[in-house]
C-alpha cells in the first residue's frame, strides 16, 4: 500500500541477502512461505494486519494474501503471487503494490496476481525432492497444495515428480532469524527506545485514581507519535491483583492508592520489537513490605543481566533467577525449606511460574530454537532476548502476608549479546526504587 510517509524497516539489500542466503541452503528443494490473510473485527472491519514473521523476514512486503515461492533452480529463483491492483476495491482498502510492486519495489523476480497460482505454481514445485511448507495454517492454500502434489503423483510415469519430503520452513529459517544483523539491532534499538520513552511517560501519569487504561493509553500515544505502527503485543496494565494475570490486557481496572502497578508494553518498530516491563508503586512511594518484595525481583534481574555474556546460556540465567527468587521466598516466609530442597522441588511455583528469557525480533517471541545438541546452546553476538524475573502474591493465598496479598512485581530488559559481553537496550527505563519512584506521577 503506498503511501507518502516513508516506513522504516530492513534496506532492501538486507532482503536481498536473506533471500540469497535461503537460496544457497535450498539446493534442489522449494519453499513457499504465504503472508498470512486479514481478520474480521465487529463484522465489517478488519483488524491490524501483521505478516508472518518468516514471509515478513524474506520480503518486507505489507500486504495481505500474498505468497513467497523460493527455487534456486527455477527460471526466477524468487517468485511471489501477491493480490492484483483493483481501483475500485482500493477505494475501500486502500492502495496496493500489484504484481509490479513486488518486483519493482520488494525485489521479487516474477511476481503474478494470486488468480494465476494455479497456473504457475505445479511447476514451481514439479521436481524437487523437499518443500518446505507450515501445512495447517492456511487452508486454502493447503488444499492446492494438497491437490497439486496429487496431481504431480498421478503423473509421475511421465516424467512429473512430486517432492517426498515436508519439511517445516522454521528448521532453515529460525537459525537465521536468530542472529541479528547490525540493521536488524539498529531497528530493535530504536524499538526499544520508543517502548523506553512510553514506560517512562506511563509512569509519570500514573497515580491513584488514575484508570488503568489511561495509562495504556498514554503508552500507545506515545508508540504512534515516535513513529512505532503500534503496540508489538497487547499493552498489559495491572494495577494490585490484576498485575498477577500474566497476560491481563483488559486494563479497566481504577488504580488504587497503595497498590503496584505492573506495566509490560512495547513498540513495534520497522517490524520488530520492544518488550519492557517495570512495576512501581501507584503513589510514588513503596512500603517497607513493598520495597523488601520489589528488591527481590530487582536482584534477580540485574545479576541476571550481569550473566548475559558470549557462552552463558539461556537455561544458565534461568537457573540462576530461579535461585534468587527461591530465596527471597524463603526471606519472605513463603517457603519454608532449604534452599536446595526449594529447588528440587520446585516449590517457587506458585509465585514464578514462566520462564526468564525469549529470544526477540520480528516476532516478540521470536525465532531459534533454545537447545541445540540436546543442550542449551550458547549464547553468541548478535543474539537479542529478554531478561524478566517476576514474583506474583495471589489475592487469595492466605499464607501471604496480608500487606502482599494480590501483589505482583515483575522487570523486563532487552540484551543484545555483543563480542565482549552484553549491551542492555532498554535501561533508559528507571528500575531502581529510588529512580522508579522519582518518575510515578510527576
Amino acid at each position: 500500500m503506498s503511501s507518502d510517509r516513508t516506513l522504516p524497516g530492513p534496506s532492501p539489500a538486507e532482503y536481498a541477502l536473506r533471500r540469497q542466503r535461503v537460496l544457497a541452503a535450498l539446493k534442489q528443494s522449494v519453499m513457499i512461505v504465504p503472508a498470512g490473510s486479514l481478520t474480521t473485527y465487529a463484522n465489517d472491519c478488519d483488524n491490524r494486519y501483521r505478516p508472518d514473521g518468516n514471509f515478513r523476514y524474506l520480503t518486507g512486503f505489507p500486504e495481505p494474501g500474498a505468497i513467497l515461492v523460493l527455487r534456486p533452480d527455477a527460471e526466477y529463483p524468487v517468485t511471489m503471487f501477491v493480490p492484483a491492483r483493483d481501483a475500485q476495491q482500493e477505494v475501500w482498502t486502500g492502495r496496493r503494490h500489484g504484481p509490479e510492486g513486488a518486483t519493482q519495489v520488494h525485489g521479487a523476480d516474477a511476481a503474478y496476481p494470486l488468480e494465476l497460482i494455479a497456473d504457475k505454481l505445479p511447476a514451481l514445485i514439479d521436481g524437487c525432492d523437499t518443500l518446505y511448507y507450515s501445512p495447517w495454517r492456511h487452508a486454502d492454500l493447503d488444499a492446492r497444495l494438497s491437490s497439486i502434489l496429487k496431481t504431480l503423483r498421478q503423473k509421475e510415469r511421465f516424467g512429473r515428480r512430486a517432492p517426498h519430503t515436508i519439511v517445516e520452513p522454521g528448521e532453515l529459517l529460525s537459525e537465521m532469524r536468530l542472529t541479528k544483523t547490525a540493521e536488524e539491532v539498529a531497528l530493535l534499538e530504536r524499538a526499544c527506545a520508543i517502548s523506553a520513552e512510553a514506560h517512562r511517560a506511563a509512569m509519570s501519569v500514573a497515580r491513584p485514581g488514575v484508570g488503568e487504561w489511561e495509562i495504556q493509553s498514554e503508552i500507545e500515544r506515545v508508540f504512534r507519535q515516535q513513529g512505532a505502527a503500534g503496540p508489538g503485543y497487547g499493552t498489559i496494565v495491572g494495577s494490585g491483583a490484576n498485575g498477577c494475570i500474566l497476560h491481563y490486557v483488559e486494563n479497566e481496572s481504577v488504580v488504587k492508592d497503595g497498590e503496584l502497578v505492573l506495566v509490560d508494553a512495547g513498540a513495534e518498530y520497522g517490524g520488530y520489537n520492544g518488550d519492557i516491563t517495570r512495576t512501581f508503586p501507584a503513589s510514588g512511594k513503596f512500603t517497607a513490605a513493598q520495597r523488601a518484595f520489589y528488591e527481590i525481583v530487582h536482584d534477580a534481574l540485574e545479576q541476571g543481566l550481569a550473566a548475559a555474556k558470549p557462552g552463558a546460556t539461556i537455561d544458565g540465567i534461568h537457573a540462576l533467577t530461579l535461585k534468587l527468587l527461591s530465596q527471597g521466598l524463603i526471606e519472605l516466609g513463603l517457603i519454608k525449606t532449604s534452599l536446595d530442597e526449594a529447588l528440587e522441588r520446585e516449590l517457587y511455583l506458585p509465585y514464578y511460574m514462566h520462564r526468564t528469557s525469549h529470544w526477540l525480533g520480528i516476532d516478540v517471541h521470536d525465532a531459534g530454537r533454545y537447545r541445540q545438541l540436546e543442550a542449551s546452546r550458547p549464547l553468541t553476538e548478535g543474539m537479542v532476548f529478554t531478561i524478566e524475573p517476576g514474583l506474583y502474591l495471589q489475592s487469595g493465598d492466605e499464607t501471604v502476608p496480608a500487606e502482599l496479598r494480590g501483589q505482583a512485581v515483575r522487570l523486563e530488559d532487552n540484551v543484545v549479546i555483543t563480542a565482549t559481553g552484553a549491551r542492555n537496550l532498554t535501561r533508559s527505563v528507571p528500575v531502581a526504587a529510588d529512580e522508579v519512584c522519582a518518575l510515578v506521577g510527576r
